[in-house]
């Protein structure tokens, strides 16, 4: 799978990712030639070499001639989208984006229909281009997932078509709701409502970078020269060499010295009843050499605030601990193993070798052990032995 990482440490624009493409190996002359589909004219393509602090990278230029400035809604651009010659996946991708960048609009502007959101800035020729051109992009190299790092936003004031406006805007700001952010005492616009539209709608998740083998990195340049730090966006692009599956969870711990242990198999019901992934209990001890039991439970984020509520309610700890943790795993699905005695339950993970684990489900060969009358280790070897066949 082709990922590319979008590393916003001096924020996002459209110009930004168009340029950080072409540093990374997009032809000017494909994007040219694609952009020529939209069947929009009066307007001019530059790239060049420029320098931010101490880092090289592309500038990306979109000249209008004439009057290109004109105010357009989001149903007249998503039908310009629709009627040009573009490839339906650069169609899709460019519609989702001025679909995010409509909502945003609509709701800080205090718009019913987003449909009749009158973009300003955006509804311009460069800013469509900038759109349609980042939706090429991202097809022409073949990218098949996005994501990006937290993304750095700068603080100041703007005037804009609206009148003056907050830095962050409010409608970046609305997109970019969920997604990890540092607003800076940066005296700029460092995140435009184009870049948030990207992020938006192309980027499945935020936060490091995932596994992969970068081939290339482009650094796209911004209009300033930011004193403070180069005002790039860089792309890593590369191939995704996961061995394992990976995702975020959270470690929920409690240490406990005035609870029966009997207690505990209700505590556990409880807490896999309100979706706990796993919990355990480790004998330590505390100060003055008390004995006592640390609980550990791993819990999806989402989920954090009910099962901390179960163990206040359930024990009588008066505080827990919480830490984000990265975990792997292997793929895994439950089968029926086929035994000279019968069926089994098998749990079996693979991983890019092939079967890794087979673990027989314990109720599933007790069961099967009672009903034919022979030992528990006979149908649980069989069932090991019939899954790897």
């Amino acid at each position: 799978m082709k990922i590319a990482y979008f590393d916003c440490f001096s924020g996002i624009s459209g110009d930004m990712t168009v340029a950080a493409f072409l540093d990374a190996g997009l032809s000017m002359r494909v994007l040219s030639r694609e952009l020529a589909r939209l069947k929009v004219g009066g307007y001019e393509l530059a790239a060049r070499k420029v320098k931010r602090g101490e880092i090289v990278g592309t500038k990306f230029d979109v000249t209008v001639k004439g009057h290109g400035h004109a105010h357009r809604s989001l149903k007249d651009i998503l039908a310009l989208i629709d009627g040009s010659g573009l490839n339906k996946n650069v169609k899709r991708t460019a519609g989702e984006i001025f679909e995010a960048i409509g909502k945003a609009e609509a709701k800080v502007h205090g718009v019913r229909k987003i449909s009749s959101v009158s973009f300003h800035e955006l509804g311009h020729i460069d800013s469509i281009v900038d759109i349609v051109g980042a939706a090429i992009a991202l097809d022409e190299l073949g990218i098949e997932r996005a994501c990006a790092s937290a993304v750095t936003l700068g603080r100041t004031l703007t005037e804009s078509g609206h009148g003056i406006l907050p830095i962050p805007g409010p409608a970046s700001l609305e997109m970019l709701k969920g997604v990890p952010v540092r607003i800076s005492g940066i005296d700029a616009e460092l995140v435009t409502p184009t870049g948030a539209g990207i992020l938006k709608a192309v980027c499945r998740n935020f936060g490091e970078a995932p596994q992969m083998a970068v081939s290339s990195i482009g650094y796209g340049a911004g209009s300033r020269d930011l004193k403070d730090m180069p005002n790039m966006l860089r792309v890593l692009i590369g191939e995704n060499k996961e061995l394992f599956k990976e995702d975020s969870i959270v470690v929920v711990e409690a240490n406990i010295d005035d609870m029966s242990p009997i207690a505990f198999e209700h505590l556990f019901e409880r807490l896999f009843s309100e979706g706990a992934l796993d919990a355990h209990v480790t004998n330590i001890y505390m100060k003055k050499t008390r004995p006592a039991f640390k609980l550990t439970v791993l819990v999806a984020e989402a989920l954090l605030k009910k099962i901390c509520s179960v163990i206040f309610k359930e024990t009588p700890t008066i505080g827990v601990r919480y830490y984000a943790a990265r975990r792997f795993k292997l793929d895994r699905k439950v089968v029926k193993a086929k035994t000279s005695h019968g069926d089994v339950a098998v749990k079996v993970s693979a991983g890019p070798g092939g079967i890794l684990t087979v673990s027989p489900e314990y109720e599933s060969c007790s069961r099967l052990a009672k009903q034919k009358k022979v030992s528990f280790k006979t149908i649980y070897e069989s069932a090991r032995t019939a899954a790897r066949i």
